[in-house]
């Protein structure tokens, strides 16, 4: 398929990318500057410098391909705006149509929870609150939609966990758990979703749960509990959202889409060093 892709030279889309490219599809990849130009094009794309601001632009290049995956984010501040933009482009250039579109939302929208799946309530952290009308809207409308939430990415020695060992703290007490999924399997998960029959949201999630304190412990006895009120004064809306107590299966996944995730743990990867090359 020719596919669209976003955030390509990002933490989530770069790993998607290569997915993309092994599967052999033929991936657009739409940056900000020359520069993630020549990046995404070394990883096998056809780079497009543009404004996914532009909704009508990015619609314009949307119905030239035969699907599309967002994964690009914004800063806090503009990440809303961006991310209507683009489903709002989405939505006129596959309305009606068989063209899957893939949205990344976050597991952040359920709130704390033992047992988080797809069919909980809503009850987002103010940081993302904005996500849960905007998914609503995409997922009823005529669009071949699905919307991945990702848990805790990790992976090749970066994601959050690389902060918790660059700051040798972790946020709140440590007695929260954390859903994660390693980026590897992540993006198979975003493949996957292109076969997906649409309308439907997916966690993105291994299953594996850890305590924020199993993950603090598994990196070296230097790195310390932030406190919750620390938490929150350095990293306001960001803590709230790093303090959620999370627990999920991501069955649904499994069940509707074939995905298997098999890379090793969070906590194995960081007992052995975080290294880049895992």
């Amino acid at each position: 398929m020719k596919i669209v892709l976003t955030g390509g030279t990002g933490y989530i889309g770069s790993a998607v990318l290569d997915r993309l490219t092994t599967a052999g599809h033929e991936v657009t990849a739409i940056v900000r500057s020359d520069a993630s130009r020549a990046t995404v094009e070394q990883a096998g794309a056809t780079g497009l410098v543009g404004d996914l601001f532009d909704s009508t632009w990015l619609r314009e290049q949307l119905v030239q391909h035969d699907a599309a995956i967002h994964t690009a984010a914004g800063s806090d501040a503009d990440d809303q705006a961006l991310n209507t933009s683009v489903v709002e482009a989405a939505i006129a250039a596959f309305g009606g149509t068989t063209s899957p579109f893939v949205l990344t939302g976050g597991v952040w929208t359920y709130g704390s929870g033992t047992d988080l799946s797809e069919d909980a309530d809503a009850n987002p952290v103010p940081l993302t609150a904005w996500r849960v009308p905007l998914e609503r809207q995409l997922l009823a409308s005529d669009v071949r939609a699905s919307v991945i939430q990702p848990g805790i990415v990790y992976g090749h020695g970066a994601g959050i966990p690389a902060m918790i060992i660059s700051q040798k703290s972790y946020p709140g007490t440590g007695d929260q758990h954390w859903t994660t999924v390693h980026v590897d399997d992540l993006a198979e998960l975003y493949l996957a979703a292109l076969n997906a029959p649409g309308g439907q949201a997916y966690l993105g999630v291994s299953g594996e749960n850890p305590m924020v304190r199993e993950i603090g412990g598994a990196i070296g006895p230097e790195v310390t509990a932030q406190g919750d009120e620390t938490t929150l004064e350095t990293l306001g809306a960001f803590g709230e959202a790093l303090l959620l107590d999370q627990q999920a299966s991501g069955a649904k996944a499994r069940a509707d889409l074939g995905w298997t995730p098999s890379r090793p743990t969070l906590v194995e990867l960081l007992r052995e060093g975080y290294s880049s090359d895992r």
